[in-house]
């Protein structure tokens, strides 16, 4: 059986959402992100970097959250498999560019807006997120445009990864009202049956 080491309020959240897309039955290890979880010789012979999350499938061992659902995506077949190399590709392409492009300023503004103790927010950070988000935003819009997905028709594990970080934007409060396309987008996103799973299962804890 597929074992996922993380949580559902971590990164490991992206995995789990792909691993209820795929349907396959997993057993999920709840890995917290202290050091004194993830600092024993067990884990660190599985992630010597001491992160979640870390996706053991047999002999193969894999952690970067964006790499396990690009695997998880090519092994089973079904509604989530990458059925040519340009499908793939997109779906590589987008996940790396959500990274690359949207993931430190969404956790920033999260921190500055949700997380962190009031009198350790700063709004000036905050509005400094918002406005380096447009050009990514604009980016994601204009690629949604007369489009339900981003790769094909139909949801794949580019909508996943990159609605995964997204998320984040949504806890944050990220006005989208100037990219209706990206928001109409990922609203269908989080409206699908297994992100909500992941996230009742989150709201039990």
């Amino acid at each position: 059986m597929l074992q996922l080491y993380g949580n559902s309020r971590s990164r490991a959240m992206r995995c789990l959402w792909m691993l209820e897309e795929v349907g396959e039955p997993y057993q999920l290890i709840e890995k917290s992100t202290r050091a004194d979880d993830l600092q024993s010789a067990e884990y660190l012979g599985l992630n010597p970097n001491a992160r979640i999350p870390t996706l053991v499938d047999g002999e193969v061992v894999l952690w970067e959250s964006m790499a396990i659902n690009l695997y998880l995506a090519q092994k089973y077949e079904g509604p989530m498999h990458c059925a040519s190399p340009e499908v793939l590709g997109l779906a590589a392409q987008w996940s790396f560019w959500a990274v690359l492009e949207t993931e430190a300023l969404l956790l920033d503004l999260l921190q500055h807006r949700a997380v962190l103790p009031e009198h350790a927010r700063d709004a000036s950070y905050a509005e400094r997120d918002e406005l380096l988000l447009r050009k990514p935003l604009e980016v994601l819009n204009d690629a949604l445009a007369g489009r339900e997905y981003l790769v094909g028709k139909s949801f794949t594990v580019a909508d996943l990864n990159v609605a995964s970080i997204l998320t984040w934007g949504k806890m944050a409060r990220l006005d989208m009202s100037a990219h209706p396309e990206a928001k109409r987008w990922l609203d269908g996103c989080l409206a699908r049956s297994a992100y909500g799973r992941v996230r009742d299962r989150t709201s039990r804890k």
